[in-house]
């Protein structure tokens, strides 16, 4: 596993290095990923202008950086996404407005169709959902894992896939319009709750 995400570590790009990379494929009417359709580009399109939003628009609580003051330690934190993907627009935005907060945080990401090796060792229920965030410390060993969703939207998910086996179109507009009233406060719960936890274990 460790060579693995050793590995994944020399092609990742930075937040600014991947948004840079879907403009340009957008430029391009590409998507990022092996497989091309107008479908994703215009995912893709949506996205984008959705992340660039989310730049401007995100507020982080006191509770957060509170949290996120208790780093200590140097920790990269390494995401597998892809531009065509709702919920890491949804949540990229919000991550990496944290790890701002704390310089020993690093922040990674690398397209999931790319390093499906790594993505195949933290599935999510035998599927490769995506954002997937692999928290790692100075010498990359894991401390914890987030992903793909916030634990809210996950609950929703998995009650809605439930009664109706899969998920439809209306079910992932209602998720959108969920994101867009959260305003990434359920993300900024899940870190801070994720953080106390590897603080006591640590202790």
């Amino acid at each position: 596993m460790k060579a693995i995400i050793e590995k994944s570590l020399e092609n990742a790009y930075s937040y600014f290095e991947y948004k840079e990379l879907v403009k340009n494929l957008l430029a391009e009417d590409k998507s990022t990923g092996s497989n091309q359709s107008e479908e994703l580009t215009n995912y893709s399109l949506l996205n984008d202008r959705r992340m660039k939003r989310l730049d401007k628009t995100i507020k982080i609580s006191d509770e957060t950086t509170n949290a996120f003051n208790l780093i200590d330690e140097p920790q990269t934190w390494l995401v597998l996404t892809e531009g065509w993907c709702g919920d890491a627009a949804q949540n990229l935005p919000v991550i990496h407005k944290m790890t701002e907060l704390n310089k020993n945080i690093n922040l990674k990401l690398v397209l999931r169709d790319e390093h499906l090796e790594l993505m195949d060792l933290f599935l999510t229920n035998g599927g490769r959902s995506i954002p997937k965030l692999i928290a790692l410390n100075k010498d990359n060993e894991v401390l914890f894992i987030w992903g793909p969703r916030p634990k809210t939207a996950a609950k929703m998910v998995l009650e809605y896939k439930k009664e109706n086996g899969t998920l439809d179109a209306q079910f992932k507009q209602d998720l959108q319009v969920w994101y867009n009233k959260d305003k990434g406060q359920s993300v900024q719960s899940d870190f801070v709750e994720m953080i106390h936890k590897t603080q006591l274990q640590k202790a």
